[in-house]
């Protein structure tokens, strides 16, 4: 499990020093600069950022700040690349170019040896490829930042392939993730604009999804759990996976030979339904989401394969989604309010599933949302797009300081990228009319006599167990009180920019008091003539006085730099 530390002590910063200079180095190099300024790194890494060119390259002034964004990230490698994927589900947190561009990351790397690959597979088997398939491909169909993969053929002949997870990994990672939460911290210190936000949390996030990512037992976990849900759905085929030859850093699973959704063309050549297969993928997406609460929540054209008889097959079970019953509920509520147009309780909704931190206000908030839904007011429910409606929501509610929880910004991004594979396959496609039965199915779920019975039967439970525990409360809270114990603790917010600046002054203070003690030093020493002499001036006064120049020197250039004199 990855260990995310808010690193504020400067003996933490150098532990992985190459690592943060190779960072900076990059934003410096496609442009950032003012980023890194803003965020006052130099109190961290003064003498790194000086050797840093700091002027970026000629040849990418012709690109545009989110290309140069992206290209960063590319060259970051596998943490950067996946950090700007999960950005790019953000519409909330970064504006609408920066998120086009952070959807094309290009999670493509060189592959490492087939020497690494066997050594990966004795550490976690004791076997080398080899003896475990009949026939295994030494060169990669296709490498990423976190593994590769290689064909291969079972003794029974059946065709699978294998993901196996780039070595050293995790240690990469990890570091990455130590300073990604030190930015993310001097984030919501320096920049208001994402306080509310809150970068650490994101980062926390992340945090979670990477280690179930790098594990190959949780994406099996998945596409079994995946697999029993629609067993009985001829619609859709989910790759057989193998146990057995797989294990956390291999993965062994069924060869899917089908057409990418985006190759229209050849679905066309082969005679498929293009109509039939928007509707089924939507559908099925839809019941991931409404009916088991476990979705895939990347469900882009190179995820999805065609079979042959129109039959989908998702790939690529890394990234899931999951959503409590009562998510589901509210997320239903949301929809019908905004397809029935009714703003107060649209609010409600709102409020329901977002985070806020502070006061709202309602009233504007209601508004808004009346003003966002007057645009649809007359307008057919076939030219109502779900994923336009979900995201002018997202930028909306951030305007008022509000946020989706975590897992509803996976749904929404989902549903509005398979909205847009499925008018890839079929432009007349009405998402939210497929939306419909799963959200009457919902809605009259809640009636059903045996989910009110169960719901009552719960609440009276829960309200008997906290009558019965009632008095052993009081009697420990009365006894806290008659022993001194009863404590109450204030926490006070808002004071990271004063102990920053605090920090800043003590190390100029503790600074200064050196360079006047080798002033002073230097000074006894000269008077003194302590050999060896030049000049008849003693040398170690004279090396004394040289240093305590420089460092002068580099405290007057540190402070002008700041503009803070």
């Amino acid at each position: 499990m990855f260990s995310i530390r808010k690193i504020t002590a400067i003996g933490r910063t150098y532990r992985h020093l190459n690592r943060y200079h190779q960072i900076l180095g990059a934003l410096f190099k496609y442009g950032f600069s003012d980023m890194v300024e803003r965020l006052h790194l130099d109190q961290y890494l003064e003498s790194g950022l000086q050797m840093i060119n700091r002027k970026p390259r000629e040849q990418l002034e012709k690109h545009t700040r989110p290309e140069r964004l992206r290209m960063a990230l590319e060259e970051l490698g596998p943490t950067f690349i996946k950090l700007g994927q999960l950005l790019s589900t953000r519409p909330d947190f970064i504006s609408t170019e920066y998120l086009a561009e952070l959807a094309k990351l290009q999670d493509s790397v060189p592959p490492f040896s087939f020497a690494e690959v066997e050594e990966i597979f004795f550490a976690e088997t004791g076997k080398k490829p080899g003896e475990l398939y009949s026939r295994f491909e030494e060169e990669p169909l296709a490498a990423a930042s976190i593994g590769q993969v290689h064909r291969a053929t079972l003794g029974d002949g059946q065709d699978v392939v294998v993901k196996v997870q780039r070595p050293d990994i995790e240690q990469i990672i990890a570091v990455d993730l130590e300073i990604l939460a030190h930015l993310a911290t001097l984030a919501e210190m320096y920049f208001e604009e994402v306080q509310g936000h809150r970068p650490s949390s994101i980062v926390e996030e992340f945090a979670h999804t990477l280690e179930s990512e790098i594990d190959y037992t949780v994406e099996l976990s998945n596409i079994q759990r995946f697999a029993s849900r629609f067993a009985d759905n001829p619609a859709i085929h989910v790759p057989l996976v193998y146990r057995e030859l797989s294990s956390q850093r291999i993965l062994t699973m069924e060869n899917i030979k089908g057409i990418k959704a985006s190759h229209i063309e050849r679905l066309r050549e082969k005679g498929m339904d293009l109509t039939l297969l928007a509707e089924r993928g939507c559908n099925l997406i839809m019941e991931q989401i409404f009916v088991h609460g476990f979705f895939h929540a990347d469900p882009h054209p190179g995820n999805i394969f065609i079979l042959p008889d129109n039959v989908i097959c998702f790939i690529d079970f890394g990234m899931m989604g999951r959503l409590s019953l009562q998510n589901r509920e509210d997320f239903t509520d949301l929809l019908l309010h905004i397809i029935a147009r009714h703003e107060r309780k649209l609010t409600d909704s709102v409020l329901k599933l977002t985070n806020h931190y502070g006061e709202v206000d309602r009233d504007a908030l209601t508004r808004d949302l009346a003003e966002m839904l007057d645009r649809y007011l007359y307008l057919p429910l076939k030219e109502l797009e779900a994923g336009k409606i979900l995201y002018q929501l997202l930028e909306l509610v951030s305007r008022h300081k509000i946020y989706f929880k975590p897992n509803l910004y996976l749904m929404m991004k989902a549903i509005s990228t398979v909205e847009g594979v499925g008018q890839m396959l079929d432009p007349n496609l009405e998402l939210i009319r497929l939306a419909e039965p799963f959200i009457r199915r919902i809605k009259n779920d809640r009636l059903r006599l045996s989910r009110i019975a169960d719901e009552t039967g719960l609440t009276t439970s829960e309200y008997l167990e906290l009558i019965r525990e009632l008095p052993d409360e009081l009697r420990a809270i009365i006894r806290q009180i008659r022993q001194g114990q009863m404590k109450l603790e204030f926490e006070h917010l808002g004071l990271d920019k004063l102990r920053a600046a605090l920090d800043q002054v003590s190390n100029r203070i503790s600074f200064a008091i050196v360079l006047a003690a080798l002033i002073i030093g230097s000074s006894v020493i000269v008077h003194s003539s302590l050999p060896p002499l030049w000049n008849g001036i003693p040398i170690i006064g004279l090396a004394g006085f040289l240093v305590a120049g420089i460092m002068g020197f580099w405290l007057l250039l540190s402070i002008i730099r700041h503009g803070k004199m």
